[in-house]
């Protein structure tokens, strides 16, 4: 069931993206919500005349009918909102979904009729109810270059469009301030203050349609003040006008690129069709492309592919040479890919597949490799999975370590979510982690577990440590010390080089149930990025927690993993 809803959530993201140009029942959908709005308005304007009683019931019925449709529509706009954009998820997204233009529209045009139903309400208060029923014709904006094209050349142009208008407020004070002082002893009952000649001024760029301003000046230098007022008259159209003309250019221009940049985005995300991975028999995203194989496969220039990935979403530029172990003397020339990752929050990804294992991974958006690895590791396991995808990279202010919450931008809703895949009883955890890469030496064991302790703390289960239930842990620690031995020769520490107990720690700072165990793991470089068996060390892993905190083995692969498909696209959980 899960599933089902899942994708149906997913088919209806894409039928509700405003795209005209998508699969046909997609089409459907877009020129039905135009229609809708179309036959809106024309009962808005039938209502206008003096029509017979019978025909003004007809009309009754369709203004209820589409406010029903309206009201669905809206609501699944508002249930699909994160899909669409990761930055409206949760509660909080979708409130801010709510008052962004067309979100604002939506809710205005449609939830405020039913007050009428509700609350007895004044004739003005009906009667601006009914009138706010012609909002809804701006919905048709979403579907409509021009309109679009419009705003986008306003926005562009908004500091210069401020800017003149400040100037020729500023010029018309002065010049309505020395008109007074000429008129006044002229004409001492007319021009009795400043405020009557500054309302002058700024009653001629209007028209003066109330005609309180139709005294002309009688004076040389009033006169001459009043020229130079019409000229401004003129400039106040003229300069605005050619603001937004060259917005306009820049905006179709803009608009075009665009749309280059866009289907650059989309051969790049072809260019990530998934593998096999030959030791585990599973397809699967590829961890990296490099730069140079993307720039000659996708025959795209190096400014066209860094748009694509900038437009992404789900892409970075990574500098692989981080993942290559710190030798003396040793130069590590620059070696540029690309990364694809998943998406559904704000910060990054978030899955809730109900398990109390759950796989977190704070550093992805600045370890190469970490999402393949990490991403796989949960899938098979069909653990919960939280990662880091999304944020500044320079300065890097990391999820792993901080001193307040509400420091990192993105952490508080990273937050908020570990905490509640790690709220059910028993929950477990694994942060994931590299080592023996850039600036550090290798180490003489591969991988590196830590439960909050200094380094060469041998302890396995403490007050202040991660690990309450000790017995598990030292379980899952021979299970998978025997299986990576067995299967690719592999060893593994305990707390022997790594130091996990600052007050920082996130596993500190974070506070979880009192049964909830913590596990990080640091896996060295080499065998997590360069490895053709990283996802048998990732199943290894998935086993030995199975094993020893659930007591079974492996889950059924999930057919996603025997599937040919493009990127991330297809999984079913990250929509959820």
């Amino acid at each position: 069931m899960a599933y089902s809803v899942s994708q149906f959530r997913q088919e209806l993201a894409r039928a509700l993206d405003d795209n005209l140009h998508t699969r046909q029942w997609h089409n459907i959908v877009d020129w039905l919500i135009i229609a809708m709005i179309l036959m809106s308005t024309t009962e808005i304007f039938l209502s206008t005349f003096d029509l017979d009683p019978r025909l003004r019931r007809v009309l009754l019925w369709v203004d209820i009918g589409t406010l029903i449709f309206f009201t669905v529509e809206v609501c699944l706009r508002i249930w699909v909102a994160p899909l669409i954009n990761p930055k409206w998820s949760g509660w909080r997204g979708r409130l801010r979904y709510c008052f962004s233009f067309y979100g604002f529209i939506d809710v205005i045009s449609t939830f405020p009729f039913y007050l009428q139903w509700i609350f007895p309400l004044p004739v003005m208060a009906f009667k601006a109810l009914r009138t706010a029923r012609v909002v809804r014709t701006l919905r048709i904006g979403r579907y409509t270059k021009s309109f679009n094209l419009l705003s986008d050349a306003i926005r562009e142009k908004r500091h210069e469009l401020i800017v003149s208008m400040q100037f020729l407020v500023v010029i018309t004070v002065i010049l309505s301030l020395v008109l007074f002082f000429a008129e006044h002893d002229a004409q001492p009952d007319v021009y009795h203050n400043g405020a009557v000649s500054v309302m002058w001024a700024f009653a001629q760029y209007i028209g003066d349609p109330g005609q309180f301003a139709d005294t002309p000046p009688v004076t040389v230098i009033g006169r001459v003040i009043a020229c130079i007022v019409g000229l401004l008259g003129i400039a106040i159209v003229a300069v605005p006008t050619g603001i937004i003309g060259a917005g306009f250019t820049d905006a179709i221009e803009n608009r075009n690129r665009k749309e280059e940049v866009a289907e650059d985005a989309a051969k790049l995300r072809n260019g990530f069709e998934r593998k096999l991975d030959r030791p585990t028999g599973l397809q699967v995203v590829p961890p990296f492309k490099s730069v140079d194989d993307l720039k000659v496969r996708l025959d795209m220039k190096s400014d066209n592919l860094r748009d694509a990935v900038s437009h992404g979403p789900g892409f970075r530029i990574v500098n692989l040479a981080a993942a290559i172990p710190f030798e003396e003397g040793q130069y590590v020339p620059d070696r540029l890919a690309i990364e694809h990752y998943p998406q559904n929050r704000p910060y990054g990804c978030c899955i809730d597949r109900g398990s109390r294992i759950t796989i977190v991974a704070p550093s992805n958006m600045i370890d190469p490799g970490l999402t393949h690895f990490c991403f796989y590791l949960a899938y098979i396991g069909g653990f919960n999975y939280i990662s880091r995808e999304v944020g500044v990279r320079a300065p890097y202010k990391t999820f792993y370590s901080f001193s307040s919450v509400d420091s990192v931008e993105g952490l508080p809703e990273y937050a908020a979510d570990l905490r509640g895949l790690m709220s059910r009883e028993g929950a477990w955890s694994l942060t994931v982690l590299v080592a023996s890469g850039a600036l550090e030496p290798p180490y003489p064991t591969n991988v590196h577990l830590n439960i909050g302790g200094k380094k060469g703390d041998k302890r396995t289960s403490g007050d202040d440590l991660f690990v309450k239930d000790g017995a598990v842990y030292e379980t899952f620690y021979n299970t998978l010390t025997e299986a990576l031995a067995r299967d690719l020769d592999l060893t593994i520490d305990h707390q022997e080089y790594h130091n996990t107990h600052s007050a920082n720690h996130f596993l500190r700072k974070l506070s979880f149930g009192e049964d909830a165990n913590h596990i990080v793991m640091r896996v060295e470089w080499k065998h997590l990025l360069w490895s053709q068996k990283r996802l048998l060390l990732a199943r290894d892993v998935a086993e030995s927690l199975c094993l020893a905190i659930l007591g079974t083995g492996l889950p059924p692969v999930a057919p996603e993993l025997k599937q040919k498909a493009i990127g991330y696209d297809g999984y079913p959980d990250l929509g959820a």
